[in-house]
């Protein structure tokens, strides 16, 4: 029994890994972040919900004494910047102060940030655009994180939700 826990262990570790970096790479080229900047210049109400939100303070909440109580030095661990920040490994990251973009759960905006593209979802969506889903967002949310409880999809998706913008 313990083999198989271990075993489904390692099986969810490596496929975190391999998801949270998913979004980076598109029809076999790696996209570059465009960062929460670009995203606020059309988006404003959006960013208004996402500046209030955890996810705007995911990389702060590492510089605390309860998530050093977890590592050394969490603002600079691999395991805690993962799912902590915007892009982290890839080429171009975000700044890491700003934590958890709308890039973390859109995917990697460089094909699909453009206006033109942005406004039509299917085009978007064909760049590289993703629509977070519960399994999205478990790939951070999720028993690998020390400080997991509990994640109910339904009611941590109220605490993000934003309206999709007005058409021009």
């Amino acid at each position: 029994m313990k083999f198989v826990k271990n075993l489904w262990l390692t099986s969810t570790v490596i496929l975190a890994s391999l998801f949270a970096f998913s979004s980076v790479s598109f029809s076999g080229e790696t996209l570059k972040y465009t960062g929460e900047k670009k995203c606020f210049m059309c988006h404003k109400t959006q960013h208004t919900v996402w500046i209030a939100s955890k996810h705007a303070k995911a990389f702060e909440t590492l510089g605390t004494d309860a998530a050093k109580k977890f590592s050394a030095d969490p603002q600079k661990d691999a395991k805690c910047l993962k799912c902590h920040v915007t892009g982290y490994g890839a080429e171009g990251k975000i700044v890491e102060e700003h934590g958890v973009q709308c890039e973390s759960c859109h995917g990697a905006g460089e094909k699909y940030a453009k206006d033109k593209i942005m406004k039509v979802q299917k085009d978007a969506i064909d760049a590289g655009m993703i629509l977070p889903t519960e399994a999205k967002c478990k790939e951070c949310h999720n028993a690998n994180s020390p400080t997991f409880t509990a994640f109910n999809f339904a009611e941590a998706v109220k605490t993000i939700a934003h309206p999709n913008p007005e058409k021009k």
